[in-house]
């Protein structure tokens, strides 16, 4: 098979040498494209000698069998690695300022890629955004691993060993539909069936104003992309999402997208979709109260004004579906709260499960710059008995896997 391994400026780099070694013995054609940075950690003497192919980082050289372009097309599988957080955003902007980049453009060949930086690099939302990108588009990534990193710091960000990356990327070969995989782990939600809400609801005071609330939607929308990254079949139900939040799920094969206003019709379509779906994750945050009566036109302070709103309750959506859950079907309720220590947090995450009757409650802490509106969270996963069986902390996708591997194991 030919294969191209892309390699470019971490200290990583090293490790390449051995996975083109692992390629070449087990007989494959390899050429190695490196960066002008790659070279700065291993020679360009090394790659020729190892792969037994000519290397070059120009575009200008061995011009007329169109070097910048062939190579892409003639490629059976391409591999990044290491992809540093400048090449995974360059890929996902489609930048081909160099050999590297004209290469991915020309191919229509499977392209895996394994992460390398350190920690707070990879869970930048930059970088998180970038990979959700490059997965929407078929791109398989491998990693990163969790471990020691350079410098003596330690966590995620560690890019796979050669072994590994060469297992998940032979294996990915003539599977076109790289969307569908999610080659970190194991497809272990192949063909379950799942609804998640995401956003917040609005409930209408007049025409122009509304008792609302600050969700985004955005670890709504991750849980989605996680669970069909991981092979489920998604409904997600939006909330008054932003079309910039929904980008990346609006692309995925695997994810239909429903949209609702009111805690009433995020109820009603809840409800319409629950029979046909193993697992029920209510994410969105729904509004506890709304206007007994709403004005059919804007309310003035000419024409009076406003001087008091009376409320009534909403319904508790995540409650009733519990209550006619199907056998076997698995609900998962999200709670935002502002406790005053961590196990008054707790507490009240305890209390939620039970009365809402639930089987996994993700509670978070919430303030004016936390939780809601912020590109990371951190969440604890309460299950039976009041056990905290999972906690997660960083970008909301790293926190949707984490809480999809405890249902998972709830299922």
């Amino acid at each position: 098979m030919n294969i191209v391994v892309a390699v470019t400026g971490g200290i990583a780099a090293y490790k390449s040498v051995h996975l083109v070694r692992l390629l070449i013995k087990a007989g494959h054609e390899v050429t190695v494209v490196p960066t002008e940075d790659a070279l700065r950690f291993v020679g360009l003497p090394t790659w020729e000698a190892i792969s037994r192919n000519q290397v070059t980082t120009s575009v200008h050289e061995d011009v007329a069998r169109v070097r910048h372009v062939a190579l892409g097309q003639a490629a059976e599988l391409i591999i990044v690695a290491p992809a540093t957080a400048n090449t995974i955003a360059k890929m996902a902007a489609g930048l081909a300022d160099d050999l590297v980049g004209t290469t991915l453009l020309a191919t229509t060949a499977p392209v895996a890629i394994a992460p390398a930086m350190h920690t707070e690099m990879w869970r930048h939302p930059a970088t998180q955004a970038n990979v959700a990108t490059l997965r929407a588009r078929g791109v398989a990534v491998l990693g990163p691993d969790s471990g020691e990193l350079t410098g003596g710091d330690s966590g995620p960000g560690r890019m796979l060993e050669p072994e590994q990356i060469v297992e998940a990327a032979l294996a990915i070969v003539g599977d076109r539909d790289l969307g569908l995989r999610d080659l970190d782990g194991e497809q272990d939600l192949d063909g379950l069936r799942a609804i998640v809400s995401a956003g917040g609801t609005r409930e209408p005071i007049d025409p122009v104003r509304y008792l609302g609330n600050r969700s985004s939607g955005r670890q709504g929308v991750a849980l989605a992309i996680a669970a069909a990254e991981r092979g489920a079949e998604v409904v997600l139900v939006c909330a008054n999402v932003d079309d910039s939040v929904l980008s990346d799920a609006a692309q995925h094969p695997l994810i239909r997208i429903e949209h609702a206003g009111t805690a009433a019709e995020l109820g009603a379509v809840m409800r319409s979709l629950a029979d046909d779906a193993a697992v029920i994750v209510m994410a969105a945050a729904v509004a506890d109260y709304r206007p007994v009566d709403v004005s059919e036109g804007k309310l003035t302070k000419e024409s009076g004004g406003l001087e008091s709103i009376e409320l009534i309750e909403t319904e508790d959506i995540v409650s009733g579906l519990a209550a006619r859950r199907q056998p076997g079907q698995l609900i998962v309720a999200f709670a935002a709260e502002t406790p005053d220590d961590h196990a008054e947090l707790l507490a009240r995450a305890r209390r939620k499960r039970e009365r809402k009757g639930v089987d996994l409650l993700v509670v978070n802490e919430v303030g004016w710059d936390r939780g809601f509106e912020a590109a990371e969270n951190a969440v604890q996963v309460i299950g039976d008995d009041g056990a905290v069986v999972a906690t997660a902390s960083g970008a909301k996708r790293v926190v949707a896997d984490a809480i999809w591997d405890a249902i998972a194991e709830g299922l």
